[in-house]
């Protein structure tokens, strides 16, 4: 086993980190305290990473990204994680389901996506329909070559920036041993399209800045053309990108946990009481033990996920594992990092407070950890019958 990062991994790791040092950092505190992030940042970030050659990188070279393989890109994520997700997302990483694209598809979606000339949002959660996403109620009726849409999701990330929205929308029913189930179709829409609105959602506690939006179809015609992928077969084309956000979750997590350690063992090696540096007592000094071995346990499973998935390897339940646990200890690392300091951890003159209160939000999106551990359950018992 060799556990060194390759001369060029090192490279991506030191570029991206110093991108998110010198270009997000500076504005954290003032997209915090105003909740919005004026476009034209968001503008002078997209170039400034199209500049160094990222936006796009987890998209194959011969649609003009950059081909990183899963572990590579793990590596950016855990970078990006560092960073205020209301900036990082100008960092350009188009969804990979783009690539189910058809020809024509291809032009219109596929390559503006990946050049940074568009940016997609991807839509799947409704009000009524989270963990069960074969219980949606947006529902598309055919009508000759058109499809016809009504219906709601929310939750949706970053829709307020987005050109256009890659959406998960029931088509059909079947009979399933459980029941009735939808049958999903993937369709991309337009932002403009008639009958579809994108609207501000929720104020969130999680990362300011980062919008959440509603969308809403009310009898939005939609041609065939919009479709992609096949009719009844939206599943199909969703299962890599599940992979690819939870493991995005788990590295971004990694990297937040290694920011917020950091403050918390320079000030534990700084801040003095009863003539000593309080690093010097095991009250203090056994929180950083456990939580550096917990944040070191997260970034090797992060990452041997992304290595599985780079050898063809079945990596359902370790991406998985890597989740639920890399956002768990985010959230103990955070709230450890807080004690350290003491009151001022909570003020808001430090970044902990924020990255306490951005981690609550990371055990519940793109796959609760309840939902995590029933795919690791159901790995170790279907083998055995169970």
């Amino acid at each position: 086993m060799n556990f060194a990062l390759t001369d060029e991994q090192q490279m991506i790791v030191d570029t991206v980190r110093s991108f998110v040092e010198t270009e997000i950092y500076p504005h954290e505190n003032e997209v915090e305290r105003t909740g919005h992030v004026p476009p034209e940042l968001g503008q002078e970030i997209a170039r400034k990473c199209k500049e160094i050659g990222f936006f796009g990188c987890n998209m194959p070279e011969e649609v003009g990204g950059a081909g990183l393989d899963h572990t590579s890109f793990t590596l950016v994520e855990r970078e990006l994680g560092r960073g205020s997700m209301a900036l990082t997302v100008f960092f350009g990483r188009p969804s990979g389901i783009l690539m189910a694209c058809n020809d024509e598809q291809r032009e219109r979606y596929l390559l503006p996506a990946v050049s940074g000339e568009k940016f997609d949002a991807l839509a799947m959660t409704e009000p009524d329909a989270g963990s069960d996403v074969r219980g949606m109620k947006c529902f598309a009726r055919q009508d000759g070559d058109d499809w016809v849409v009504n219906g709601t999701k929310h939750f949706i990330s970053h829709a307020n920036i987005a050109d256009f929205v890659i959406v998960f929308i029931a088509t059909g029913e079947e009979d399933t041993p459980r029941g009735k189930k939808k049958l999903i179709t993937c369709f991309l829409v337009d932002r403009g399209t008639p009958g579809f609105d994108i609207r501000d959602g929720y104020n969130s506690v999680s990362h300011r800045g980062y919008k959440n939006c509603i969308l809403n179809f009310d009898e939005c015609r939609l041609p065939s053309s919009q479709i992609l992928g096949e009719v009844h077969k939206g599943f199909d084309i969703a299962n890599d990108w599940l992979y690819a956000t939870r493991l995005t979750v788990a590295a971004t997590s990694v990297g937040r946990a290694r920011r917020a350690f950091d403050y918390a063992l320079n000030y534990a090696a700084e801040r003095k009481q009863f003539g000593k540096p309080i690093g010097a007592n095991q009250g203090v000094s056994f929180k950083l033990a456990d939580m550096i071995t917990e944040i070191d346990a997260a970034d090797l499973l992060t990452l041997s996920a992304a290595w599985r998935l780079d050898q063809g390897l079945p990596s359902n339940r370790e991406i998985a594992s890597a989740k639920v646990y890399a956002t768990e200890m985010l959230a103990r690392v955070t709230d450890e990092a807080i004690q350290i300091f003491g009151g001022m951890g909570l003020m808001d003159d430090l970044p902990l407070a924020r990255f306490w209160r951005d981690a609550r939000v990371e055990r519940i999106w793109d796959g609760t950890s309840e939902i995590q551990r029933h795919i690791i359950s159901r790995d170790l018992l279907r083998p055995l019958g169970a």
